[in-house]
């Protein structure tokens, strides 16, 4: 008998959300903050170009704030919540999207709102591709060891440029020459190249 065929973590647009997590005017110490809200912008202008839905989150609003304006969220409805994990508050929009395949997350803090997202998205057998340059931590330490953490249990690892290109798909998309403007100057460093670097025994 063949052996099952890997899972290739391709994204479509049809089968795909964005989900962006507590990026929050209290959170603005976080480490590679404003780079982390930068990337996640664009990831939403891409969404919305494409007709990929999204959903937005805001962890304990009433003492963390509300979400920064520089993410460009107008128009999304954002989801309070206190557990550290985007599911238990969003399986409605969830169950509503029955070809739903992919998750794109980005958001903070990657040790544990995006980690715990994360896991219970994997365990209702989703695909979770998490956005490394949208995901940070106050530690980076821990960003790097939940990335790990995460790539071990099955989730792919990618690009704000890498998942964006997937979801395009072709140059000749009535939606590239705009898309195009978006990922014109490269996204903003937000010191993902100190913690890959070498042979990191993490991710071997």
């Amino acid at each position: 008998m063949a052996a099952a065929k890997p899972s290739l973590g391709r994204v479509l647009p049809g089968s795909s959300i964005l989900f962006l997590c507590d990026m929050q005017e209290k959170f603005r110490h976080i480490a590679y903050f404003p780079e982390i809200v930068s990337v996640a912008a664009r990831m939403l202008k891409v969404a919305r170009l494409l007709g990929v839905p999204a959903v937005l989150t805001e962890q304990y609003p009433a003492g963390l704030g509300p979400t920064v304006p520089e993410l460009g969220a107008e128009g999304l409805r954002p989801v309070a919540k206190t557990c550290f994990s985007m599911v238990p508050v969003v399986l409605q929009e969830l169950d509503t999207r029955p070809q739903l395949r992919s998750v794109l997350l980005c958001g903070i803090e990657t040790q544990a709102c995006i980690l715990n997202t994360t896991l219970d998205l994997l365990d209702r057998g989703l695909q979770v591709h998490v956005v490394v340059d949208a995901c940070s931590s106050r530690s980076q330490v821990d960003r790097l060891v939940a990335l790990a953490r995460m790539r071990q249990s099955g989730a792919f690892l990618s690009t704000s440029e890498g998942l964006i290109l997937q979801l395009v798909g072709d140059a000749a998309h009535p939606q590239f020459k705009e898309i195009q403007k978006i990922i014109k100057e490269p996204a903003p460093d937000s010191g993902l190249l100190s913690l890959f670097q070498g042979q990191n025994p993490l991710f071997r």
